[in-house]
């Protein structure tokens, strides 16, 4: 089928999923984490041919992978869902107004919503399972390297779905991974009623700057850990650690280190060591090098770069105001993180970071809609309309105005 095929025919079975109950959906989830499960030698076949054809390095090849592992994850995700609240039909505030009509702000679904991303294979199923219990239908486009791995997953939901006696025609994957197929999903404004890109930053660029269908931006990650000078040297290597190489592929890594120079000039080459040691490259300014062995000259567009990658810039500054002023200007307003024992210091920082998620003495790799408890999430929102941060079931809805009279007319 064509773009436009798939996303009418989207369209058309969007209704199906008003007619649908909770207790329908959470049926319907469980069948779907039930079918990845059983359906795990099938879909990691496909992964796999997937990553024999990828030729754009291991750190792409990290976010296309699937292990059963990952796949159990998937799954759970799914079931997390089946216990939190669906939104929809969420009455948000109520009032009678002069004439006596009632007027009701209740939530409700976009409709169609179109997801457009890259590798990631498990964004497939989060999407699926968030679009069904917020309501939404969903047109899918990964990318082309992950194709095999997407339409594994999106057939054993569907062929689970069918067989159960559900509908499956509001989930549509585009076969068109080309980037025309892409030009044109992102004009499919009669069908599409949002466009959410997850993906590097070109990717999200296109979809702003050629998107007639309404996006919400998902952010690059360039992430900041702040270390203040009262910060304890060894919570802040271990925040350090788990920001910076957990999983270095991922929006919510840490990119660049701002350390406040009263402690760099006791602390920052024993701070850098367990980096060394992980085989981090470290680039910085010039005290940062004075300061520690391990740090080569960095380049300025260093600091507003997302590495994604075993590499970090560094940067040294006098104290929290600029240390502030520093990171407003060059992080990407994704997550950035405070290591302090100053409580002033601490609320200041989460008061002025212009940023969609801002923490005090904790690692930047939470910024996740798992972590946060929404079971899943479809991206992380660094813009400030409608979503901001890790996008759950909420996000995803919309609102309307239900008005309720006994025959007024208006005067």
């Amino acid at each position: 089928m064509t773009v436009e095929e798939r996303c009418r025919l989207a369209k058309e079975s969007a209704p199906y999923l008003a007619r649908t109950t909770e207790a329908e959906k959470n049926e319907m989830l469980s069948v779907a984490a039930d079918a990845l499960v059983a359906d795990t030698e099938d879909i990691l076949r496909a992964n796999a041919e997937d990553i024999a054809s990828c030729t754009r390095g291991a750190q792409f090849e990290d976010r296309l992978r699937l292990t059963p592992a990952r796949i159990s994850a998937m799954a759970e995700g799914l079931k997390t869902l089946r216990n939190l609240p669906c939104p929809v039909g969420e009455v948000i505030e109520r009032h009678t107004a002069e004439s006596g009509i009632v007027i009701e702000r209740v939530r409700v679904p976009f409709g169609v919503i179109g997801v457009i991303y890259e590798a990631r294979p498990n964004v497939t199923a989060d999407a699926i399972a968030l679009c069904l219990k917020s309501g939404n239908a969903v047109v899918l486009r990964g990318s082309k390297d992950a194709y095999r791995s997407n339409a594994a997953i999106v057939n054993c939901i569907k062929r689970a779905w069918e067989r159960a006696g559900f509908c499956a025609e509001f989930v549509q994957l585009l076969e068109d991974c080309t980037r025309e197929g892409a030009a044109a999903f992102m004009r499919q404004k009669k069908y599409l009623d949002l466009l959410i890109p997850r993906g590097g930053a070109s990717l999200i660029q296109s979809a702003l700057e050629n998107a007639t269908v309404p996006v919400i931006e998902t952010g690059t990650g360039n992430c900041h850990v702040y270390v203040e000078k009262t910060a304890d040297l060894e919570m802040a290597k271990n925040i350090l650690i788990n920001a910076k190489t957990q999983r270095t592929s991922v929006c919510n890594a840490c990119e660049s280190l701002v350390v406040d120079r009263e402690f760099a000039e006791k602390h920052l080459a024993e701070l850098l060591a367990p980096l060394h040691e992980h085989g981090v490259e470290m680039v910085g300014d010039e005290e940062a090098q004075r300061l520690c062995p391990y740090v080569q000259p960095a380049a300025e567009e260093d600091f507003y770069t997302e590495f994604l990658a075993l590499k970090i810039s560094v940067k040294v500054i006098d104290g929290v105001e600029k240390s502030i002023q520093f990171i407003n200007e060059h992080s990407t307003k994704h997550s950035e993180a405070i290591i302090t024992r100053d409580s002033a210091a601490a609320e200041k920082f989460l008061r002025e970071i212009d940023s969609a998620c801002v923490y005090v003495n904790a690692s930047t790799r939470f910024s996740d809609g798992f972590e946060f408890g929404f079971g899943a999430e479809m991206g992380i929102s660094t813009q400030k309309l409608h979503a901001r941060g890790p996008m759950g079931l909420r996000e995803l809805t919309t609102y309307k105005f239900v008005i309720h009279g006994n025959g007024q007319v208006r005067k």
